[in-house]
């Protein structure tokens, strides 16, 4: 294996799952050519990436098959031995059932999937963690051990965020593109006041996540907040993550983000469930959700706009006591 192509072109936690494989590609063709294709707005997750030696980007909003056809001619004349196919959609099936390469390889969810060399099967149900489904592609390839997520904040990244880290501090991330992943704007309220005082509060987001933590600021009561929202980059996020006592996130990307750094995490769980296989993999990693059992939990695999049933308990019930047991948990 020379050259070697690894497509993923889901959301920003799909990137970053999948950058197990690139470990353990890496590790048993160390000489190959490693390359990445994602779509816009999650490239700077593997800038300065030190085991790809090019990322590739889909860029929808120049024209979705105009761009998708330009991908085609570069990753064709590429001549790559292996396409590594994660995305269940048939734009990138085309593309790696077109790209000339010598192997292909994906799931079978793929509309193109029977072009491919090997296909798989995609099952969210079993229980198995996405890491696990995604290294089934490639275990006939290497061994049978899944690796884990790894993302490489530059040393710039850690020295933009090293002036917030001269006390002891907690992130908190409390946006979700799906409201139904997304725990409660006054629940989170109610925890940044229940913190003791020692701890400074760092929220986290992108710029459209400001005026909700703005709001969140509002409410809350504790003496040493900061919202962070849009002023840090993904990496430069997970490098203040890193180093935190605990972070505290919802079932979505910067969860996935702690994951990659091996930062201490409470992960939230509010419609979804973690037998779905997304849950959190660092070393320290609590899952919080309600401790009953509710009749229309989970009502999906990413949420919904709004609670379909109109009660959102499955977020409501979770006490605030839950959450400041992992804190006290991990200070053990």
């Amino acid at each position: 294996m020379k050259k070697i192509l690894i497509i993923q072109t889901a959301f920003l936690g799909d990137v970053v799952l999948a950058t197990g494989l690139v470990e353990k590609l890496h590790a048993r063709y160390p000489q190959a050519q490693l390359d990445f294709l994602l779509r816009k707005g999650n490239e700077s997750l593997l800038k300065g990436h030190p085991l790809l030696h090019q990322v590739l980007v889909w860029n929808k909003q120049e024209g979705k098959y105009k761009s998708l056809l330009q991908l085609l001619a570069q990753i064709r004349k590429e001549k790559y031995d292996l396409v590594v196919n994660l995305q269940r959609f048939g734009a990138t099936g085309l593309l790696t059932a077109l790209s000339g390469a010598g192997e292909t390889v994906g799931f079978d969810k793929n509309p193109f999937s029977r072009f491919f060399t090997r296909r798989y099967p995609h099952d969210v149900e079993s229980g198995t963690h996405e890491i696990e489904r995604n290294h089934l592609l490639i275990a006939s390839l290497t061994d049978h051990q899944p690796a884990k997520p790894k993302l490489y904040p530059a040393a710039q990244d850690f020295e933009k965020v090293q002036g917030l880290k001269q006390a002891p501090f907690i992130c908190m991330a409390p946006t979700s593109v799906w409201f139904t992943k997304q725990y409660p704007l006054e629940q989170w309220v109610t925890l940044i006041n229940s913190i003791g005082g020692e701890y400074t509060v760092y929220l986290l987001g992108s710029p459209a996540d400001k005026a909700h933590c703005d709001e969140i600021m509002a409410g809350s009561t504790h003496q040493r907040i900061e919202n962070l929202c849009g002023q840090l980059n993904l990496l430069q996020s997970a490098a203040l993550m890193r180093d935190a006592v605990l972070n505290y996130v919802n079932d979505s990307g910067p969860m996935h983000l702690a994951s990659a750094l091996d930062a201490p995490t409470c992960a939230i769980y509010c419609s979804t469930v973690p037998r779905f296989g997304f849950g959190p993999l660092a070393s320290f990693a609590v899952v919080v959700e309600r401790e009953e059992p509710l009749y229309c939990r989970p009502c999906g695999l990413h949420g919904y706009k709004s609670c379909p049933e109109g009660h959102f308990k499955c977020a409501r019930d979770i006490r605030n006591e839950q959450l400041l047991d992992v804190l006290l948990s991990v200070r053990k």
